[in-house]
């Protein structure tokens, strides 16, 4: 396959490449899949990934539908009967929210200033994954921050609870804010709860953003299960003179 086949190449005036586009695409299967095989994912499929751009800080990668299935991890072009190209699958957005190439869902349009809020405030980050993953949205709808008492969030970098940003109706200028501010409140945190909605997960990477929602479900989970024995109890003081993080 050639750079010129339309299947893989991104509208003319994209400042991009298509192995660019391709390289990212591998980084939300990733993400996606891993999330997939560990039942983090809901069945409703609402749920987003999205990538820095490589090469490209300033623009991202996301999912253009919903999350039904795991992405397949090998033809790009035509992966099974019926499946979008990467295109379709994929779309492109600049850091003011503005699609530069592909097609979002209504749903994902919806989102879309929701990661851009998220990449604003924390450069440092280098994807972003938003789930209704049951048990941790369970917190989410009790606005209880998920306290971080359990060694795995502690192996992915989640050394604090997991704070609440408030509600507001998706999408707007409110949710964004209301999701901005709590990142800025809470800068040591990758995730925050939504209110009344989910979970949202900023990571080093996709892999990480993804290994740290499971395991942040599993914490949700395994908390919830804890309080008939008396609750999660919380680490040794010493825990913060230790560093435990793992890079993968």
């Amino acid at each position: 396959m050639t750079d010129s086949d339309p299947a893989r190449t991104p509208h003319r005036s994209s400042p991009f490449g298509s192995d660019e586009l391709d390289a990212a695409r591998t980084d939300l299967t990733t993400g996606i899949n891993r999330i997939f095989a560990a039942s983090a994912m809901s069945a409703s499929g609402h749920g987003n990934i999205s990538v820095r751009l490589p090469g490209h800080p300033n623009l991202l990668a996301v999912n253009a539908g919903d999350l039904l299935a795991p992405w397949p991890a090998g033809d790009l072009r035509v992966a099974a009967p019926g499946l979008r190209t990467v295109n379709d699958q994929v779309v492109v957005v600049d850091l003011d929210g503005e699609v530069v190439a592909g097609t979002p869902s209504p749903s994902v349009a919806a989102i879309l200033k929701m990661h851009v809020g998220v990449y604003r405030t924390r450069p440092d980050v280098n994807a972003v994954i938003h789930t209704h993953s049951p048990y941790a949205t369970s917190y989410a709808l009790a606005s209880v921050s998920l306290p971080a008492r359990y060694e795995a969030l502690l192996v992915h970098g989640q050394a604090v609870d997991i704070p609440v940003a408030p509600w507001a109706p998706r999408g707007t200028a409110e949710a964004v804010r209301a999701i901005a501010e709590t990142y800025q409140a809470h800068p040591q945190t990758y995730g925050v709860l939504l209110g009344n909605h989910g979970l949202l997960v900023a990571g080093d990477s996709a892999v990480h953003a993804a290994r740290l929602v499971v395991a942040i479900e599993e914490a949700a989970v395994s908390s919830i299960g804890a309080l008939g024995l008396g609750g999660p109890v919380p680490f040794p003081d010493y825990v913060k003179d230790l560093d435990l993080r793992l890079r993968f």
